[in-house]
């Protein structure tokens, strides 16, 4: 039986304290690429949380019948096996994000965050406990991505996924639409995050 505590900690850690992009600064080539647009940072985030759940699910369901030395293969041969899924439905049912997304989604194989959280905490807990753990970082992940996304395309394009919110007479920000603004946004927002995370632990230290 999974304990409420348990649960909490491990979404608290995935999404805030030890969030796979802002803290652990891992996955933020995907994270750069695809932030032109919240819709298409929402659909990267659940393909990446489909995969690193189910992944970290089946690393540690696995795990005791898996040799040593050919661990890390296994869950490689695991992740990409959900990948395919995940590039196959797209590819059959959404076609235009599958275009959008180009070979990004491809590319979650090679994805820190997945190979992370399945030989991190997967080899070494519960296969429930490590679904969850995949769910909250996939989460931490996909949060981190509509944040940078909603600014790059409310003032690059003026809409709020795909509905327009600003008046069109309004000038657009070019630089937003552009690669290197996520540079900019995401090197803010973990400025902010980290140092309120950091004032929070000296405050909780202080206190003891």
């Amino acid at each position: 039986m999974v304990k409420k505590s348990e649960v909490k900690k491990i979404f608290k850690k995935g999404i805030y304290t030890e969030n796979p992009v802002f803290v652990q600064v891992i996955g933020i080539c995907s994270a750069l690429a695809v932030t032109n647009l919240m819709m298409n940072s929402l659909i990267m985030g659940i393909a990446l949380s489909f995969v690193t759940a189910f992944s970290c699910l089946t690393v540690s369901l696995l795990k005791s019948y898996t040799p040593k030395h050919i661990r890390m293969m296994v869950q490689v041969l695991i992740i990409s096996s959900f990948v395919i899924i995940v590039d196959i439905y797209l590819k059959a049912y959404m076609p235009n994000m599958s275009k959008a997304l180009g070979p990004y989604v491809g590319l979650i194989i090679t994805n820190c965050i997945i190979m992370g959280r399945a030989e991190g905490f997967a080899q070494a807990n519960p296969p429930v406990l490590s679904f969850l753990d995949g769910i909250a970082s996939g989460l931490g992940y996909t949060l981190v991505l509509l944040m940078i996304s909603s600014i790059r395309e409310i003032l690059g394009f003026g809409t709020v996924f795909g509905f327009q919110i600003l008046p069109e007479a309004i000038t657009k920000w070019t630089l937003m639409v552009m690669p290197p603004s996520a540079f900019f946004i995401l090197a803010c927002i973990m400025w902010v995050t980290n140092n309120r995370r950091l004032k929070l632990e000296r405050k909780g230290a202080e206190k003891r």
